[in-house]
């Protein structure tokens, strides 16, 4: 299948600026391309991955990548998808966010990506010269046309700014210097930069360079129109570990609605789309198994974090679905510890023995040491994921999970790890 088509099939087109042109230009050799990063934070997120993965489709076909990351137009702040000006950001935290992300684009593409920073050919310039040379060859009225500038111009209270309103020409500029300096023909991005891209391809044109193709991907939301990649609790979903830990990053994905399975496993996964077919189906014969969720999980975590941290954040998420905890180490529970209640005690009581009807009522799992029998004979309490019915059971070092953790469980969902040390 030609890529464009590929990218089409998996919903990753949400508009083309020459579609015929651009297959023929794809098809007649390797085409160099970009897409653009600002620093806005010191991570990427998940919604990052939709350029990321066209990126690397791209480069799998035999195309080359550029990633530009925003030194400059970082500083200034894209008012695209923005009801309200943003908060700019000091030199230091840019430089900082700047080199988090570089490294995180050329993880992510596993490509021979080239990255630039875009300050590298704008700071350099005075502002007389850009004036001349670019602000002079774009109208007012073609820039006021454009949705981003246009719903900031309707909105009173906060209208758009002149540093703002700037953004589309430094980002215009970026495509006319990318051409003309490393032959750049196409650039991607989220259907919220069509107004910037298109931007680009007049300034070219109107600097004599040679035709250009902007390529932009729908923009994900969820019900609420909130951009795609919050987690339930509202927070971003980050692609760097230490912030969204590679458990939590698991679970967004197996959280997944059955609705939106084959559509999410077509844009971030790199299966091929019959075997997506396949997976979707077996899925659709017994849903409650999530067949299809933990293969979206496992394939986007691989990709994002590597094969064993994915096992990892498998194998944990699998605790929680009340599978088997033999065979797994501590470094397979940890992740556990971010999200659920836990207890440290001394392995000198687990050696004397601790009641288990005490650490129920010792732990919050239920109210009281009377609760916690009823519960037991109910056949409702779990160690380690097995069930438990004798209300005089007692743990001892031999119930240890891992080498230092015991897992409890109350009915089908409370949980609280003993860390034993």
């Amino acid at each position: 299948m030609h890529v464009l088509d590929d990218l089409t099939a998996r919903g990753l087109v949400y508009d083309v600026t020459d579609r015929e042109g651009l297959a023929k230009l794809l098809a007649e050799g390797p085409v160099t391309f970009y897409c653009g990063y600002d620093p806005t934070a010191i991570s990427l997120h998940v919604g990052n991955l939709v350029p990321l993965g066209i990126m690397r489709r791209l480069a799998m076909a035999g195309h080359r990548m550029v990633a530009v990351i925003g030194g400059a137009t970082g500083m200034i702040g894209d008012p695209s998808g923005k009801t309200t000006e943003r908060k700019l950001l000091d030199k230091e935290t840019l430089v900082r966010n700047q080199e988090a992300i570089s490294a995180q684009v050329k993880q992510l593409v596993a490509g021979n990506a080239i990255v630039l920073n875009n300050a590298d050919w704008i700071a350099p310039l005075s502002l007389l010269d850009f004036l001349r040379d670019v602000g002079k060859l774009m109208t007012i009225n073609y820039m006021l046309a454009k949705e981003s500038v246009r719903a900031r111009l309707e909105d009173r209270e906060h209208g758009i700014s002149y540093t703002e309103f700037s953004y589309m020409l430094l980002q215009a500029f970026d495509f006319t210097y990318l051409a003309k300096q490393h032959g750049c023909r196409l650039q991607i991005g989220a259907s919220d930069q069509w107004g910037n891209i298109t931007c680009g391809i007049e300034l070219c044109r109107k600097m004599g360079g040679p035709e250009l193709f902007g390529l932009v991907a729908p923009l994900l939301t969820d019900k609420s129109g909130v951009k795609f990649g919050k987690s339930e609790a509202g927070t971003s979903v980050w692609l760097d570990p230490s912030l969204t830990s590679p458990y939590r990053f698991y679970q967004f994905w197996v959280n997944t609605e059955d609705a939106n399975l084959d559509r999410l496993l077509k844009i971030f996964t790199f299966l091929p789309l019959e075997e997506i077919d396949r997976v979707v189906r077996e899925h659709q014969e017994i849903p409650s198994k999530r067949i299809g969720q933990r293969r979206l999980a496992g394939e986007v975590t691989t990709w994002v974090h590597g094969a064993e941290a994915a096992r990892r954040a498998q194998a944990a998420s699998e605790v929680m679905f009340g599978g088997s905890i033999e065979n797994l180490g501590d470094a397979d529970l940890e992740p556990l510890l971010a999200d659920l209640p836990w207890t440290q005690l001394a392995r000198a009581e687990l050696e004397k023995g601790l009641p288990l009807v005490d650490l129920m009522a010792r732990t919050k799992l239920v109210d009281s040491k009377g609760a916690a029998r009823r519960l037991l004979s109910q056949g409702g309490v779990y160690v380690n994921n097995v069930r438990q019915d004798d209300p005089n059971r007692v743990l001892w070092p031999a119930d240890l999970a891992t080498e230092t953790m015991v897992v409890l469980r109350a009915g089908k969902k409370s949980y609280h790890v003993l860390k034993i040390l």
